[in-house]
């Protein structure tokens, strides 16, 4: 007796250590980010070795690298980023552990990075390039961007996923084609970033061309001779182009990086299981519509009767929680003119809507791994009442959706381009909260002849 006690004892005691999110495991790292302490973000890393070794390392070298950037060491940070992309690019899928998943849960495969995480690498790598001086190393950056956008629109045919095409990405490789030079390649690059913010990010996600980018769209026509497309772009924005040339002392592009991402949380659903004449187990909810069902054409008749048992069913799925923002709004101030900050990239919005484009696949998977381990369940009660029992509090102990992400991503992404002058130029960001406070931040930047400069701020 005092045996079955102690082992219900640590089967609950693991249940409910097994409820917690990822977000939670980790909350003193998160807690350090929060709080803008990155030196000791570094160490808590540094410390976790199985952390760098296990299923999570890709989460390990993306956060490491986030870290190393915001401390401003960016060959360290292109270090872990550069072993965090190389890892994407081995992972392989397993069909041994893909099967173990239906008797346990997704977290126990190696993390896949979403899509717009995996897009995010270079970002950083190109600002690390770009800090370092490196322009040749930048340019090789946003070549890989394009090679992953590929492969993205290659990935989603049927055009179902919201998130295939990346606008920012392509800003991105227009303004660093731009300041190496190359207006042509420029061109082309705002030209496929402002045609995918007026269709797929403003039917998606909301967001529209920034201001900023069809200013640099026209400038590149006409320094490319493009006519043509220059009248176009005139008549879409209503605007007459007059080309004013740049500074001779440079210019700067800067980049707010505003808040933090979404974080993965849980919920559940409850789902009733009817039986069909076909042989099939549906599992229906009323409330969302939803019904998902499932042949079990080699299960024996007292295996598919036992899924029928139990009319009502409880299956969990990952879910976005939005992190608020203290900051909405920012603009910089020089020389007596207000250079407003235009969003780019609505990574909180591009979160949700990606998860909720596979939601439906989500749901079935979790509702097969539910009846799995109902069977197995069932089967061992047949052979003992009290092995049938422990199998069943594994099988609550182990039910968990995925709630992993790379939660150092920010919540958007805003920037502006201004000329700059001799010597010092001292910019003043304004960063303004819903409910009217304020945040002033005050840099000086050094103009240089036919030089753009790249500045990254974040606020978290």
């Amino acid at each position: 007796m005092i045996r079955l006690l102690v082992g219900v004892f640590l089967c609950s005691l693991f249940f409910f250590s097994s409820c917690a999110t990822w977000y939670e495991r980790t909350s003193e790292f998160q807690q350090t980010i929060e709080t803008g302490n990155f030196e000791k973000a570094d160490k808590l890393l540094r410390k976790d070795k199985r952390m760098a070794k296990g299923k999570n390392k890709i989460l390990f070298y993306l956060n490491l690298g986030y870290v190393e950037f915001m401390a401003g060491h960016p060959k360290e940070s292109n270090q872990a980023f550069e072993t965090a992309e190389q890892l994407i690019d081995e992972q392989v899928r397993n069909p041994a552990l893909q099967a173990a998943v239906l008797l346990s849960n997704p977290e126990i495969l190696p993390y896949k990075p979403e899509d717009f995480e995996v897009i995010m690498v270079n970002f950083y790598k190109s600002m690390n390039y770009l800090q370092m001086g490196d322009m040749e190393g930048a340019m090789v950056e946003v070549r890989k961007i394009n090679i992953k956008l590929q492969q993205l629109n290659d990935k989603y045919p049927d055009h179902k996923n919201r998130y295939q095409r990346d606008a920012f990405a392509h800003l991105l490789m227009g303004l660093i084609y731009d300041a190496s030079g190359n207006y042509n390649d420029a061109f082309i690059a705002y030209r496929n970033a402002f045609e995918t913010y007026q269709t797929d990010y403003q039917k998606n996600f909301g967001l529209g061309a920034p201001d900023q980018l069809k200013q640099d769209l026209m400038r590149t026509a006409y320094l490319c001779g493009f006519t043509s497309e220059l009248k176009q772009y005139e008549r879409e924005f209503e605007v007459q182009y007059h080309y004013t040339a740049p500074s001779p002392y440079g210019q700067l592009v800067f980049f707010w990086l505003n808040g933090l991402g979404p974080v993965k949380s849980e919920w559940g659903i409850n789902f009733v299981k009817e039986r069909r004449g076909d042989g099939a187990i549906v599992f229906h909810n009323a409330e969302y519509g939803l019904t998902f069902p499932f042949f079990w054409g080699s299960a024996s008749t007292e295996e598919q009767n036992s899924l029928a048992d139990l009319k009502i069913v409880r299956a969990v799925f990952p879910k976005y929680v939005e992190r608020p923002l203290t900051y909405t709004q920012a603009d910089l101030c020089y020389k007596g003119q207000r250079f407003g900050l235009e969003m780019a990239e609505d990574i909180n919005q591009i979160a949700f809507k990606t998860l909720h484009d596979r939601m439906v696949r989500e749901l079935s998977t979790s509702l097969l791994r539910v009846a799995t381990k109902q069977g197995i369940q069932y089967a061992a009660s047949k052979q003992n009442e009290w092995v049938g029992f422990f199998v069943g509090l594994a099988n609550a102990a182990t039910e968990k959706a995925d709630t992993r992400n790379w939660q150092t991503l920010p919540y958007s992404i805003s920037y502006r381009r201004i000329p700059l002058q001799a010597q010092e130029n001292k910019i003043v960001l304004n960063c303004f909260a819903p409910k009217g406070g304020k945040m002033t931040q005050e840099f000086t930047f050094m103009g240089q002849p036919k030089k753009t400069d790249f500045f990254v701020y974040s606020t978290l």
